[in-house]
């Protein structure tokens, strides 16, 4: 037998117990690499080279305030603007060459790639949206279908169809979405807006379009001190599961111990034996973790309310989780390690437990 077929058979010789460890290390492990995930997608992720040089236009006060339509042109005029597009939030609730088509035609719209896989929709389809913002339900026809990068769970159609409507609607947009030259005209452009708008009845908030996703995480309150936490928290929990586990484990083997000095072992071949055993039990917790964690972010990055951002597990935080569960493991493992290591032979062969 070798020595890593040794270690593998002790590290699960209890079976039940042994699961239950790997069970509570990769529940932790996925609450962990989930927070990764979102800190990642929320503050480190700068999205496609394109989003660098978009912004975004609002409100000042709110986003449920919309902006006059006639900004537009005033917004265009600004140096370093290429193109601006007004959007509004329409909040509908679906039950039940492309370009031109969709321009041309009012009822026309184009639907983002994996809604129009997850419903069935082709060319052509007709679609109905309860409108759950304003008082009307549209009556669409897919013209097209669009792939973005990252995914968006989007659906575009012409606003002039929901002025006609809503009364209230008409000369309104909701914000004003701006391609810039370049990215170093972004800050120039968002300052030069807010000033022109700055003592009007509706000023205006311009930022990037990163800026703006991150919005939304402020309204959820202090999200950087509580994934801190949370991940705090989950790996002391870890470490005080696997140290339990470890200690119980360690104590019940003590004529084992003694059985392997008389067989030649010597002290560090015993330590390292037991700290490989738990580093073992929790890098394999760890990866059963890392694949709930996929299989939970697919289904969270389902949610339109996730378009802002993209939540993906990448090699590096593939790696960290790992490494936190060894770390786990071997620090566990090392003092009851250490102690069982110096067992007397004579004193482990008569130990009874």
């Amino acid at each position: 037998m070798t020595l890593s077929r040794f270690v593998t058979k002790n590290a699960f010789r209890n079976k039940r117990r042994s699961i239950l460890t790997v069970l509570s290390i990769a529940f932790s492990l996925l609450l962990l690499t989930l927070m990764m995930t979102i800190w990642r997608a929320f503050y480190l992720d700068q999205g496609s080279a394109e989003s660098a040089e978009r912004l975004v236009v609002r409100h000042r006060v709110s986003l449920t305030f919309s902006l006059p339509g006639f900004y537009r042109e005033k917004i265009r005029a600004v140096p370093g603007v290429v193109a601006v597009v007004p959007v509004s939030w329409f909040g509908g609730i679906y039950k039940d060459e492309q370009r031109i088509a969709w321009q041309r035609d009012r009822q026309g719209v184009i639907v983002d790639d994996t809604l129009a896989q997850k419903y069935g929709w082709k060319l052509g389809d007709r679609i109905v949206l309860k409108g759950n913002i304003y008082p009307v339900d549209l009556e669409l026809y897919v013209r097209g279908i669009f792939t973005s990068n990252p995914d968006n769970k989007s659906v575009y159609f012409n606003s002039k169809y929901v002025e006609e409507a809503v009364s209230f609607f008409k000369g309104q947009a909701g914000t004003f979405s701006i391609l810039a030259a370049s990215p170093g005209d972004v800050s120039k452009i968002a300052s030069t807006i807010d000033d022109m708008f700055r003592n009007s009845p509706q000023p205006t908030k311009s930022e990037s379009e990163k800026a703006f996703g991150l919005e939304f995480v402020a309204m959820m309150g202090n999200v950087k001190a509580f994934i801190l936490m949370i991940c705090s928290a989950v790996v002391f929990a870890t470490l005080l599961v696997s140290a339990n586990t470890m200690a119980m484990s360690i104590r019940e083997r003590t004529r084992e111990v003694a059985v392997l000095k008389t067989l030649g072992f010597t002290r560090n071949s015993v330590l390292g034996l037991f700290v490989s055993e738990a580093v073992a039990l929790a890098a394999a917790g760890g990866v059963f973790g890392i694949i709930l964690t996929y299989a939970l972010i697919y289904l969270i990055s389902l949610s339109p309310y996730m378009s802002f951002y993209h939540l993906q597990i990448t090699p590096s935080m593939w790696a960290e989780a790992l490494f936190i569960s060894g770390l786990v493991g071997l620090a566990s493992s090392l003092l009851p390690s250490y102690h069982a290591s110096k067992v007397n032979i004579v004193d482990g062969l008569r130990h009874i437990g």
